[in-house]
């Protein structure tokens, strides 16, 4: 589970890009009466050079007064001020948390994700911090730039045409979702983190690929499905109860007239228990854009 990415970063989907191919990521429109929303699926590490602007997408962002992404107060000192304050315990390092099967699955994927300072950066952070080092850790060392997610690169879009931009959820509330989950939880949390290490890009390039064709059910099966089948408690925790409120926002906003654009992690718009099939839920149909 990319979470980090996707909440601070993905927590969504982390990828590896070859910039010429062409992309239609999945843009969906909910319209009732003189309201319209679009929802796009949205990746948060890219190569700078990566294309994936569209005709339709253009001008969803034309049409739209305003844009939600997940988070908009993740600077760098306000988020390194939550994760000193959530995620890390130097009275209990994770050594006194892992078994010696664990303290080793746990030494090789730093030393696989190239961790800077190793298994020994790791040891005063809480399990979910760890998790999500050892997740985005790689990418970055891959030439992933957070700076060019694609959620960033709308906030600077939709600003520079003087139109608002506001968070669905504020980084605090992102980090003590995970702070939050009991340690054995985050302890799961960390163990599924040293398989997707050892998977390698191989896997990042099949969700990239998925990503870049819209193809929600190939999201569904990469980013959520071992999670459904591995952690369901957490799944519910960090896919389906976002899911829910933030179609409740998407309902809220269809009873005032305007149009608005909102973009969150891919892995959300995709799968038995996406937005989409929340909204359904309240009665709301949803409907795939196609260029």
């Amino acid at each position: 589970m990319k979470l980090f990415a996707r909440l601070a970063a993905a927590l969504a989907l982390n990828l590896l890009l070859v910039a010429t191919a062409f992309a239609e990521p999945g843009l969906w429109v909910v319209k009732q009466g003189d309201a319209t929303v679009y929802l796009f699926g949205t990746v948060h590490l890219l190569p700078s050079d990566t294309n994936w602007r569209s005709p339709a997408l253009d001008k969803a962002l034309a049409d739209s007064q305003r844009l939600s992404i997940e988070i908009v107060d993740d600077d760098s000192p306000a988020m390194q001020a939550l994760v000193m304050q959530h995620g890390v315990d130097f009275g209990h390092p994770l050594s006194t948390k892992l078994d010696d099967g664990d303290m080793h699955r746990l030494e090789k994927a730093a030393a696989d994700a190239k961790v800077p300072g190793g298994v020994a950066a790791l040891q005063p952070m809480r399990p979910w911090l760890a998790a999500l080092t050892l997740t985005v850790a790689p990418l970055v060392q891959a030439g992933m730039d957070p700076s060019q997610g694609v959620d960033k690169q709308l906030k600077a879009r939709m600003q520079e045409a003087g139109k608002p931009v506001d968070g669905l959820e504020t980084s605090e509330q992102q980090i003590r979702m995970l702070s939050d989950l009991p340690e054995a939880m985050q302890l799961d949390f960390l163990r599924q983190s040293f398989k997707e290490v050892a998977d390698g890009p191989a896997k990042l390039r099949e969700l990239v690929d998925a990503w870049r064709r819209g193809d929600t059910d190939a999201i569904a099966k990469v980013e959520d499905e071992d999670l459904r089948k591995e952690s369901p408690t957490l799944y519910q925790r960090l896919i389906v109860e976002r899911n829910q409120a933030w179609a409740r926002t998407i309902a809220e906003r269809l009873k005032q007239p305007g149009v608005s654009f909102i973009a969150v992690g891919a892995g959300h718009l995709a799968g038995p228990d996406s937005v989409q099939a929340q909204l359904r839920k309240l009665g709301v149909e949803s409907t795939r854009i196609k260029n």
